[in-house]
């Protein structure tokens, strides 16, 4: 029995040799026949057959995805705020600027706010009273120092005309008393009378004499009287600078605006026209710190994109200005869009749309082209939809 089962155990070694050899003659015959025909027909003939040219390529294939203008845009707050009140609603069209949420320290800050704007109110009163209190004690200096000056001036120029006509009177007398003591000499006249006239002029110096002391008794008064009332002014002006450095607005002013400024960081308000595409964090939830999505997602529908996602090896062939064509894979909208390349990228990026297809490949390299649509309201509420993008080439291609 042995040795019939090694007989039979042969005889299939045998036979599985014999198909190998087959097959691989056959095989051989395929790869070498058609060149040795080849061989021989060269040979044989002069002539030689014609060659096949390829069809040109007249565009670039490529998946894609749906967005808005400007790409869809996390608008986000500070982190650890708890949200008071979100205002918006998902597909509410926004302005740039109008406020999307307020956090709950809004109304504390609004209180802060209010009490800053009611200190500066306060502060531009009590400045303004005070300037105009002050503005009065420096003209009241002023007319002293006015008052201090004319009158005396009209006293001083009176007794200036008192001086010079006792000068005068004086002079009249001297020359009387000089030519009576000649007379006297000469017997013309009295002793007594010359006595008089000698008790007249000294009587007229006299007055001279307190006449020029009034004088400059009035220039003395006059002098302390303007270096006191030019001092009471000095001191009011300064006292002006004094009370408005100690009660300028210009604090309650910095007060105001810091305030204003924390108050608007307690407000979210939208980057950009634009619609919420998606709320994040509702009303009475905090931003958590690792939030990387932002509080609501928004971008500009009236405007929309296809973002086509060009291998690398078909990049070099996409230029700006080529037309291209858009068709939902899972008709999401009917028919066909049409739009402009009106951006190729400079990076490369591993796809993010997916091929339906389990053996396409995932791991395929690609560059980022942004085709403008021609219309976009078909697909305002589309974004992020996976579509298949035809971009067609120029004659150059």
């Amino acid at each position: 029995m042995g040795d019939v089962a090694q007989r039979k155990r042969g005889g299939v070694l045998l036979a599985v040799a014999a198909v190998v050899t087959i097959a691989a003659g056959v095989v051989a015959y395929r790869l070498v026949g058609p060149f040795q025909a080849t061989s021989e027909t060269e040979a044989g003939a002069n002539t030689s057959l014609p060659v096949a040219t390829l069809p040109r390529q007249v565009r670039v294939g490529a998946r894609g995805r749906l967005e808005p203008a400007g790409g869809i845009i996390q608008v986000s707050g500070p982190t650890g705020e708890r949200i008071g009140q979100l205002v918006v609603d998902e597909g509410d069209w926004v302005r740039k600027g109008q406020a999307i949420a307020y956090l709950d320290s809004y109304n504390e800050r609004l209180a802060e706010r209010d009490v800053a704007a009611s200190e500066l109110e306060d502060a531009r009163k009590q400045f303004e009273a005070e300037t105009a209190l002050r503005e009065a004690e420096i003209a009241e200096a002023r007319t002293r120092l006015e008052q201090a000056d004319l009158p005396q001036s009209f006293a001083i120029s009176a007794q200036r005309a008192t001086v010079r006509e006792l000068e005068a009177e004086l002079a009249i007398e001297q020359e009387d008393l000089e030519r009576f003591e000649l007379l006297v000499d000469e017997g013309a006249i009295a002793q007594q009378t010359y006595e008089r006239q000698r008790t007249v002029v000294r009587q007229a110096r006299e007055k001279l004499s307190n006449a020029r002391s009034s004088l400059t008794s009035l220039r003395a008064d006059r002098d302390t009287d303007i270096q006191n009332a030019e001092a009471s002014l000095t001191a009011a002006e300064a006292n002006v600078e004094r009370w408005q450095a100690q009660i300028s607005p210009e604090s309650a002013e910095r007060n105001l605006e810091l305030a204003k400024a924390r108050l608007e960081r307690t407000i979210i308000r939208a980057p950009i026209d634009g619609r919420i595409l998606r709320t994040i964090v509702e009303t009475g939830e905090t931003i958590p710190t690792n939030n990387a999505a932002g509080i609501v997602e928004m971008g500009n529908t009236n405007q929309m994109y296809a973002i086509a996602e060009v291998y690398e090896t078909d990049v070099k062939l996409v230029n700006v200005g080529q037309r291209a064509s858009i068709v939902s894979r899972n008709g999401a909208f009917e028919g066909e869009l049409s739009g402009t390349v009106e951006h190729v990228g400079w990076q490369i990026f591993k796809n993010d749309v997916l091929d339906d297809d389990p053996a396409a490949d995932a791991d395929a390299r690609v560059v980022e082209v942004e085709i403008r649509l021609d219309i976009s309201d078909i697909v305002a509420g589309l974004t992020n939809l996976n579509v298949d993008v035809a971009i067609a080439l120029d004659d150059e291609g």
